[in-house]
This record gives C-alpha cells, sequence and structure tokens, in this order.
C-alpha cells in the first residue's frame, strides 16, 4: 500500500466514523430541535444527511482537480 493510497484510506474512515457518531445521534439532536421548532428539526435533520454525501463530493472533487 503506498503511502498516498494509506493516506486516503485514512481519511475516509475518519470521515465514515465522524458521519457515524452524527448519525447515530441524530434522532435524539432532531428530537430536542423538535421542541423548539419542528420545522428547524427537519432543516437541521436534513442538513446533516445531506452534509455526508456533500464531503464525499468535495472530497473526490478536491481530488480530482489536485491530480491535473
Amino acid at each position: 500500500m503506498t503511502p498516498e493510497a494509506k493516506s486516503q484510506a485514512i481519511a475516509a474512515a475518519v470521515i465514515l466514523a465522524g458521519i457515524g457518531l452524527v448519525i447515530y445521534f441524530l434522532p435524539t439532536i432532531v428530537m430536542w430541535i423538535a421542541q423548539f421548532s419542528p420545522v428547524l428539526a427537519v432543516v437541521i435533520g436534513s442538513m446533516l444527511l445531506l452534509g455526508f454525501f456533500a464531503i464525499f463530493w468535495l472530497r473526490a472533487r478536491y481530488q480530482r482537480n489536485r491530480g491535473r
């Protein structure tokens, strides 16, 4: 395994672990926010879930631009 591949694997593992924790606690977070505003809870929950895909999309874009 090359150092670059190892670095990419570690970065992906850290991102997945962080997102895993957020998704694990997502119901608790959304229910707490829903006490103040149900609409805000939906918006925050959606942003957290879409953030998972946005992080990998941005990382792929960065890697693609870096490779040129």
